[in-house]
């Protein structure tokens, strides 16, 4: 391939990511699948698995942990790295995109517990050097991306700088200043618009509140607490070893590795943690069941709004405090998805934790640059929750 060509291609994923950082989440109604798998034996499961990788545009690779109490099931498909030719594995890491929304949302709701943050705490008390016009925007509604606040991933000058070097490390903390003209997209708490800035502003309320980094609230209040051992956020581009080949898909071209392409600074808390299939399974399970907050903290993470996670995950989506619920034709489970390029996410889990999904893909799947194979993967998904509830 010239080199002018595989230049331009590798500027996709980025486009791509910004594409999907631009898109407003919206309430989606379920996709009904091809077909009801009747039992969650391997084959079954994995065969809907390869089922996707072969769609057009799918994934070289996936896997799947379903975890029923102390029995874990692992369906995997493809391989993990093209070049090795081998199969995912649990202990791969991998960029969690979006769901990392969920850890800062965790980090937040525990300092709520502890008396150091209140829901109703505002930018301008928690974060007075924000704009004014932001100053009324409160963490509820940061976490349930009803804040109203601008997105700086959809910002012009953003993107030309993460468009003219994908590695480029941007100053974390400084993400907002992008949008610090703007005002507010709406009246805070008016609507639901699904949003990168609100986390970062999250990350900066605990801060802000704590006197400590965003990265040591992460380690203290929880992966220690949920023994998430393979689990960090970075700030560059590398990739812990070993770890799941992100790729950008793009028919009729071979499949490209972008698993290095972007440095994590530029979504931080946002989308930017770093783990494996294994230790997202214990975050979520941890995450959905309220096992790091008090009963009180709980009832109000699950006041539910209309709005989705992006992508949308399986079945109806509503929306809480830094988690969603995903009602299945099958029942109800509780978590969170993601994109990024090279990588598509969702984690889930059951009310009380007994039970959870972690379904990861190597390529980056939504609704703007991929609507057909995201339905495919939206009804795999949902059949892999039946599996999951299935007595």
């Amino acid at each position: 391939m010239p080199l002018h060509n595989r230049s331009a291609r590798r500027r996709l994923p980025v486009v791509a990511l910004l594409a999907a950082a631009c898109l407003a989440g919206t309430a989606t109604a379920p996709v009904q699948a091809g077909e009801h798998p009747d039992a969650g034996h391997d084959s079954t499961l994995r065969r809907q698995l390869r089922e996707l990788i072969s769609a057009p545009g799918g994934p070289p690779g996936a896997i799947a942990v379903l975890e029923r109490g102390h029995d874990t099931q692992v369906v995997r498909a493809g391989v993990a790295d093209v070049a090795a030719g081998r199969l995912p594995r649990t202990t791969d890491h991998m960029r969690i995109a979006s769901t990392a929304k969920a850890y800062s949302g965790a980090v937040a709701l525990r300092l709520v517990d502890r008396g150091e943050l209140r829901l109703d705490d505002t930018i301008g008390r928690r974060l007075p050097d924000l704009p004014r016009a932001w100053h009324e925007v409160t963490l509820r509604q940061l976490l349930d991306h009803t804040s109203g606040l601008p997105d700086y991933s959809a910002d012009r000058e953003f993107q030309d700088l993460l468009l003219a070097d994908p590695r480029r490390r941007f100053d974390s903390r400084r993400l907002l200043d992008f949008v610090a003209d703007e005002p507010l997209a709406f009246p805070p708490g008016s609507r639901y618009r699904y949003s990168n800035s609100g986390n970062i502003a999250v990350a900066l309320m605990a801060e802000a509140a704590t006197g400590s980094r965003y990265e040591e609230l992460l380690d203290r209040l929880v992966y220690r607490p949920l023994h998430l051992r393979n689990t960090s956020l970075p700030q560059g581009y590398r990739m812990p070893r070993p770890y799941l080949h992100g790729y950008d898909v793009t028919p009729p071209d071979p499949p490209e590795d972008v698993s290095e392409l972007l440095s994590a600074s530029g979504v931080w808390a946002s989308g930017g943690i770093v783990s494996t299939p294994e230790d997202m399974t214990s975050f979520v399970r941890g995450h959905a069941s309220g096992a790091l907050i008090s009963k009180n903290t709980l009832r109000e993470q699950r006041r539910w709004i209309d709005g989705a996670s992006e992508p949308a995950g399986p079945g109806d989506n509503e929306a809480g405090l830094a988690i969603f619920r995903y009602k299945t034709r099958c029942g109800v489970v509780y978590g969170h998805t993601g994109n990024f390029p090279g990588y598509t996410q969702l984690i889930a889990a059951t009310g009380d934790g007994s039970r959870s999904l972690t379904f990861s893909i190597n390529t980056q799947v939504n609704q703007q640059n991929k609507p057909v194979l995201l339905a495919k993967l939206r009804a795999i998904q949902e059949n892999f929750v039946c599996a999951l509830l299935r007595e």
